[in-house]
């Protein structure tokens, strides 16, 4: 099963940066352009490692990594360890406070074939292959992707608990969510997490473009090196690990905005609607999300003056023809992508991916604001994807439409960084491990 490592991080000079907020970045694509425009201004900023800009942008960026080295700007940590990171946040309209705990390592990079890594997306070849190309010149991993594993017995959380009492990193992002880093690097409990993830699978979260990168780099330096050994640094990949069974992993819906069709009617598309869906026009647009919460294969759509809400009827899902296994098919976003956006709105599920006409936005007050001023036609409204349904769908060995999932909080770039270099990857004579 999946095989982890502590690792050696290169993190910032506290001499240098003693404000580490200012160097910390978000994953690109939840970010605002303004706000990557501010990050962009600060020389010294994480994303000019992790999301380097054109022109010739993984090149800059290898420039800038041995610049950084160079002038102790960045340092490695001198003993190898497991990072935890906890992510403190609060939800929109929720009093409580939650706490994701995980941890960040090295695992090994697994085809997915071997099913130990499974994944719940699809990736986009051109965004692989730019993170393919960062990789190979920095040999650097900038941001960690996510990872899920399953104990309902909670065996690393009191490890991780007692290491966050003393954090090394601690920032708060725009979003208001809490981000601490802590480190241990007690050999003994190292070994404690290594030999608990040897008997766990691991369910790619986020940041399945950067993981392919890792898994064709890997494959291409194998396929090069005729004394291949297997303990390399290009066969790992940097990783934040967190517990399937925690109550604070949450999966936020990601809704669907329609637009530029020709020809759209929004009174034959309700029409249509009643075909296959039981459908009451609301009065208050306001609270339709909070309405279709909870309920199987029930939607909101939003339109400029009117909001209805849509449940499918229990006879029509037998009617599907797409050819997909039945926990796919049963999927509220599945009953969405085909019910709706390709028998009413004509948009073949083949061509849904790559469509114009169909855009994403996780804001249901966004999703209420643009339709009421004609910047799109209509708003699917759609709801929690629970972790379950994640679960389900990767042992099928099925992947989930597109934008299926949204876990919360992400994780942020600079808190550390982890070298696949060989001379930097490999832990001192004296590790254990």
């Amino acid at each position: 099963m999946a095989e982890i490592k502590p690792i050696r991080a290169w993190r910032y000079n506290d001499q240098i940066i003693n404000d580490i907020e200012s160097v910390a970045a978000p994953l690109f694509d939840v970010v605002s352009a303004k706000q990557r425009a501010a990050l962009y201004r600060n020389p010294l900023n994480s994303i000019h490692l992790s999301v380097p800009q054109q022109p010739n942008a993984a090149d800059r960026a290898k420039n800038l990594l041995a610049e950084w080295k160079r002038n102790s700007i960045l340092v490695q940590d001198k003993l190898p360890g497991i990072y935890v990171y906890y992510q403190y946040f609060k939800l929109s309209g929720d009093s409580k406070q939650y706490c994701r705990k995980g941890f960040v390592c090295h695992i090994r990079t697994y085809p997915f074939k071997e099913k130990i890594i499974l994944r719940h997306e699809s990736t986009i070849p051109q965004a692989v292959n730019d993170r393919i190309e960062l990789l190979e010149k920095t040999e650097l991993h900038g941001s960690p992707t996510h990872g899920l594993y399953t104990d309902k017995y909670f065996e690393l959380e009191k490890f991780m608990d007692e290491a966050i009492t003393n954090p090394i990193h601690e920032t708060e992002d725009y979003q208001g969510v809490r981000d601490v880093l802590a480190i241990i690097q007690d050999a003994a409990v190292i070994k404690k997490f290594i030999a608990h993830l040897k008997e766990k699978t691991i369910i790619l979260a986020d940041g399945h473009h950067r993981y392919e990168s890792s898994l064709v780099h890997m494959q291409q330096r194998i396929a090069a090196n005729p004394h291949h050994a297997g303990n390399e640094g290009y066969n790992f990949h940097l990783m934040y690990l967190t517990n399937t069974e925690a109550g604070d992993l949450r999966i936020l819906p990601t809704h669907r905005l329609v637009s530029k069709l020709h020809d759209f009617d929004p009174e034959k598309f309700i029409r249509e609607l009643s075909n296959d869906f039981i459908v009451r026009e609301m009065e208050d647009a306001n609270t339709l999300n909070e309405i279709i919460a909870g309920k199987k294969w029930a939607f909101g759509i939003l339109m400029k003056d009117r909001a209805f809400k849509i449940k499918l009827k229990p006879e029509a899902f037998a009617s599907m023809r797409w050819h997909f296994p039945e926990v796919v098919k049963a999927l509220d976003l599945t009953v969405m992508h085909y019910f709706i956006i390709e028998k009413i709105l004509g948009i073949p599920g083949k061509n849904q991916r790559a469509s114009e006409n169909i855009s994403f936005d996780r804001s249901y007050s966004d999703c209420l604001t643009k339709v009421i001023k004609d910047e799109v036609q209509l708003a699917i409204i759609t709801q929690e994807v629970s972790i379950e349904d994640v679960k389900r769908v990767c042992e099928s060995g099925f992947t989930m439409p597109q934008k299926s999932t949204y876990f919360y909080p992400k994780v942020i770039s600079g808190f550390l960084f982890s070298s696949i270099k060989e001379e930097e990857f490999q832990l001192p004579d004296y590790s254990s491990f």
